[in-house]
């Protein structure tokens, strides 16, 4: 299987470094890498009645300029990869980031998205933009996985999965995980939080068929009692020196919908680890 890898640049350090973690994460894989740069400005957009239209000569130089800085990252990326296994494409599309980006997802059938996010250098000593959080929010038709400022690609010493098993979890939901995990040779630490008791009959259902899923990588069980959710999870990560985090967007999980959950801003303010944010395969 080629994957399809969608990188998006502002031509910043961060999405640049974000572009050499995904080749090097993959760099075994067969893989298409499709580069997407957006601009836009509000008069440029025949639906906005309000904003004036730019003159032809200031859409013409804000088309040049993305083409040109573009041209300028593809010479850069491409001198420093000759992966036989990697099919790099480069874009610029006019239009709003966020609407781009799920249109390119859907059109191009897009298997991941990964990008750069702010680092604690960075403005508001977050980890996870603003950006990042609304691409994970808004495009909801493949995994968003989310590289901080400056990280460096190593394999993780283990990737940290929060679940409540209240839900049940998909075979291809899941398949990024999976894949990463054995990538990267790291387990996978199935971290629950209990604060209501032993689990319910459903909940031990739910528990199997996530095994039987990972059951392709290693795993382990871990359990921490009496505890929000929210400082569980962040005390885990901090006191183990995880080095990566994944989560299932669910509505009805114990996040509720996790990413509009003040854990992953906390998070972000404490950690400087990639995320992979899944979604629920039923929406």
């Amino acid at each position: 299987m080629t994957y399809k890898i969608l990188i998006p640049t502002d031509f910043s350090d961060n999405a640049f470094n974000a572009i050499n973690y995904a080749f090097t994460l993959f760099k075994e894989k067969p893989c298409e890498f499709l580069i997407l740069h957006t601009y836009y400005h509000s008069g440029m957009d025949k639906e906005n009645l309000i904003v004036p239209e730019p003159s032809k000569e200031e859409c013409d130089r804000i088309i040049s300029q993305a083409e040109n800085n573009m041209k300028i990252l593809e010479g850069k990326v491409r001198k420093n990869s000759n992966n036989e296994h990697h099919r790099l494409r480069f874009v610029t599309r006019f239009g709003q980031f966020y609407k781009v980006m799920n249109e390119t997802a859907k059109e191009e059938q897009i298997n991941l998205i990964v990008m750069g996010t702010k680092g604690k250098s960075n403005k508001k000593s977050a980890i996870f933009g603003s950006n990042a959080l609304n691409v994970i929010e808004e495009v909801r038709s493949c995994p968003v996985f989310a590289i901080p400022s400056g990280y460096a690609f190593k394999n993780p010493n283990e990737i940290v999965f929060p679940t409540s098993f209240r839900t049940h979890y998909k075979k291809e939901e899941m398949k990024k995980l999976v894949d990463i995990a054995r990538i990267t040779k790291a387990p996978i630490r199935i971290l629950h939080i209990q604060n209501n008791g032993n689990l319910t009959e459903r909940q031990e259902e739910n528990k199997k068929t996530l095994e039987a899923i990972l059951l392709p990588a290693t795993f382990t069980h871990h359990r921490l009692y009496d505890i929000k959710v929210n400082d569980g999870v962040r005390t885990f990560i901090q006191s183990r020196e995880s080095e990566m985090i994944a989560m299932v967007n669910k509505k009805h999980d114990f996040f509720g919908s996790i990413f509009s959950n003040p854990m992953i801003k906390e998070l972000g303010m404490h950690t400087e680890i990639p995320l992979l944010a899944m979604h629920d395969s039923r929406e």
